[in-house]
């Protein structure tokens, strides 16, 4: 007879078991960013539409400077800062500063977040599903849906208050090559590498993603096009030096790059996108290894 004793198992290896003090957080439950998590974790960040608070929500229903959430020990408090819509709590609205509960629901203007205090397990759930839907597994850069949307908020913000937008578009020069010559996991090596080595140089406001394939996007917000070239140059020859190893072989691996930025005559998203990869079009047919812009 088969042995049917239950095996105990270890709660240490359970996401039910998170570090006892993961950081209170807003889950944000509408709009753009439907699901991002936003960790609180200075004594004072300021929640709004302006490019230079540390919540940044790109919705015409928050005001530039709508809250601020403030931390006194392991309590958040937050205090509306004179916004045109208000800040509300569980349908509430706030005239003074409020202290959050686990678990309570804050809207501002049209933009609702759940707010998970510190240690809350569902934290834990929420970053997971979150990943799961925006990050692309083989490199763990944000996918092309992500960029969709975060091209599309970016676009609506520098139109509005008439803030630089660039673009980077790349990809690995004769990677077909790669893979027919050393195999598929050979190939998805370098994939991972190349992306390592773009995230160790570009800066943390920029938006990298894998747009489908060996291609890559870099959006770059508060960017003009000499900052981004400069940037694209830096990316390229850091690749053209590097040696990816794996398996026994020591591959060179080269980029083609296209930049473009937002200008008076794009009337989408999809023009500076369709803009960067004309010019990476440019770079592949002038003998790739380089920046058109």
């Amino acid at each position: 007879m088969a042995d049917d004793k239950t095996v105990i198992a270890d709660p240490g290896a359970s996401i039910f078991n998170p570090p006892k003090k993961s950081p209170a957080c807003f889950v944000q439950y509408s709009g753009t960013n439907l699901g991002k998590r936003y960790v609180l974790d200075q004594k004072e960040m300021v929640v709004g539409r302006s490019p230079n608070v540390q919540i940044v929500i790109n919705e015409q229903s928050v005001s530039r400077n709508h809250a601020q959430c403030t931390a006194v020990g392991d309590s958040i408090s937050i205090a509306d800062l004179g916004s045109s819509n208000g800040t509300y709590v569980n349908d509430e609205k706030i005239s003074t500063a409020y202290s959050l509960r686990d678990g309570d629901i804050i809207r501002l203007g049209n933009i609702v977040f759940k707010f998970f205090a510190q240690g809350n397990v569902e934290n834990v759930f929420h970053d997971k599903i979150y990943r799961m839907a925006t990050i692309d597994g083989g490199t763990q850069t944000f996918n092309k849906k992500y960029l969709i949307e975060a091209l599309e908020s970016e676009f609506k913000f520098s139109r509005t208050y008439s803030r630089p937008l660039s673009l980077i578009y790349f990809d690995l020069d004769f990677f077909k090559k790669v893979n027919d010559t050393y195999g598929h996991n050979v190939g998805d090596f370098i994939l991972k590498e190349a992306a390592n080595l773009v995230k160790s140089i570009i800066r943390k406001d920029d938006i990298f993603c894998r747009f489908g394939g060996e291609e890559f996007v870099i959006l770059l917000p508060a960017t003009d096009a000499k900052t981004a070239y400069e940037l694209a140059e830096r990316i390229r020859t850091t690749c053209e030096s590097h040696s990816f190893e794996t398996e026994g072989h020591a591959i060179k691996q080269t980029i083609s790059l296209g930049v473009s930025q937002l200008n008076p005559s794009m009337s989408s998203p999809k023009d500076l996108l369709e803009d960067a990869d004309k010019k990476l079009y440019q770079s592949k047919t002038n003998g790739r290894n380089q920046v058109t812009i």
